[in-house]
Parts: C-alpha cells; structure tokens; sequence
C-alpha cells in the first residue's frame, strides 16, 4: 500500500493492538473483508472521501452493530475513518488485520513459533506434493471444497490458527496459495520483530549451524534472524540465503556458474 492507504493501515493496526484479541477476531476482519470484496456499493460507501468521517463510521456502527464483536467493531471503524487510495485498499487492510490478529491470537497462547514452523512446513509439502497443490488452487473446485480438503489434511495435526491461515490461503483474494502462505509466515516474524532467511543448502544444518548462521545474519541486518531452511541437491555445496529481494549466493553451483560464464565470455 501507499500514501494515504498506509497511513490508514497504520492507524488501523494501533486500534488492532490496543484491544484484547480472541481467535474470532482474525475470522471476523477477514469476513468484513469478503463482503466488500463483493459488493462495490458498499466498499465505496466506505471509502467515499466526499463523504464525512462521521458518516463513513455511522454507517459501519449502523451495519455491523451487533453483528460483528466490539473488538472487529472497534478496528473496522479506525480503518473507515482513514482515507484510502482506492476502495480495494480497505478490504486488503482487513485481511491483512485478520492475519496479524490470528498471528497475535497464536502469541498469546505461546504458540507463535509453532505456527511459523507448521506454516512454513506446509509450504514445502505443496511445493514437492504439486497435484495437491494443483488441487488446492483449482478456481473450478468450489472454495469450500476445497478449504474442507485442507481441514481434513491439517485437522488435529496442527494448531487452530495454522488451520484457519491455510484455509484463508486456499481463498488468497487474488493471491496464490504459496504467496499466501509466505506471506503469513512473513507476518508471524514481523510479530516477533525479526525477518525471515530462506536457507538453501545441499545437506541439512545441525542446530549449531543453524544458531551461528542466525547470529550472523543478525549482526550483518541488525535484527533477529528467523531461518527457514530447504535442503535442495542442486545447491551441491555451499549456502545460498534470500532475505527479502536481497540474495547471499556462496554454493558451488554459483561459482561454477559464474566460471562458466567467464568462459564463454
């Protein structure tokens, strides 16, 4: 997001810390977000910069009164009485609330890492699983068949707030299941203040390895480090590490590549 939208997710996301989270709530700000997904007439009205912020918030007080907790109220009433670039950028915000709140819903139960773990886990088995994940994107599956598919793999295998963000990933609102995904696990290491590596190495690391990578990484970036390690044979010796859009390349695949393309050239 940019510009006024940004603002206006930021004052949404100080409402979002400021009141005690259930495990509704993401489930509730995602279902705002549906709704405004389908119904334009409704989205404009709350976004509409001719009318009040008095009138924005009136109406959501008058729509969702009662239908919706005091605590999904309360963050959908800060987020219409910002200003948002376009009317999409509200039900993006929502969605976007809806996992942050699922995400500190996990905090509060000490289950955080848990969650990052099994998220990330579940993104390398549809990475390697394809017809499953072929299944999963499939927009000719009805969403809730699908969505019951992934219940059905994930049910009393991993904790209820992993469930319900690979549920939500089936949906993606525009996005893909993987990026979906990644982008959850990206919102998980927010909340613990640090950013995600993605490791590929040829052998797994022991834990020692792991921890003196973490530390490094985390001197080098001045944040902590959470490290999402594939072991992919085609690295063949070496680490290579993608933190963000920045790539940290020592396998012995790029030297040979970089060898070769010396030679060529």
């Amino acid at each position: 997001m940019r510009g006024a939208s940004k603002e206006s997710l930021a004052r949404a996301q100080e409402a979002l810390a400021g009141v005690a989270v259930s495990e509704e709530l993401g489930t509730e700000l995602f279902s705002v977000a549906r709704l405004l997904d389908s119904n334009g007439a409704l989205r404009r009205a709350l976004t509409d910069p001719a009318r009040s912020t008095a009138g924005r918030t009136g109406l959501v007080g008058q729509l969702f009164s009662g239908k919706i907790s005091a605590q999904a109220l309360e963050i959908l009433t800060a987020a219409v009485a910002g200003r948002w670039v376009s009317s999409r950028d509200l039900g993006n915000a929502l969605d976007q609330l809806g996992v942050e709140a699922d995400i500190a819903a996990a905090d509060g139960r000490r289950k955080l890492d848990e969650v990052e773990d099994e998220l990330f886990r579940l993104d390398r088995v549809l990475a390697v699983e394809r017809e499953l994940s072929d299944k999963l994107s499939d927009r000719n599956i009805p969403l809730a068949a699908r969505q019951e598919l992934l219940h059905g793999l994930l049910q009393g295998k991993a904790d209820p707030v992993t469930v319900r963000l690979a549920e939500r990933a089936v949906d993606g609102r525009g996005r893909s299941l993987a990026a979906s995904l990644r982008s959850y696990q990206v919102a998980a290491a927010a909340r613990r203040n640090a950013s995600i590596a993605t490791v590929r190495v040829a052998a797994d690391l022991t834990e020692a390895e792991r921890t003196r990578l973490s530390e490094a990484l985390g001197r080098q970036y001045g944040r902590d480090i959470q490290l999402n390690v594939i072991v992919d044979p085609k690295v063949v010796g070496g680490v290579r590490v993608d933190i963000g859009d920045e790539v940290i390349d020592g396998t012995i695949a790029a030297r040979l590549d970089e060898a070769q393309r010396r030679i060529a050239g």
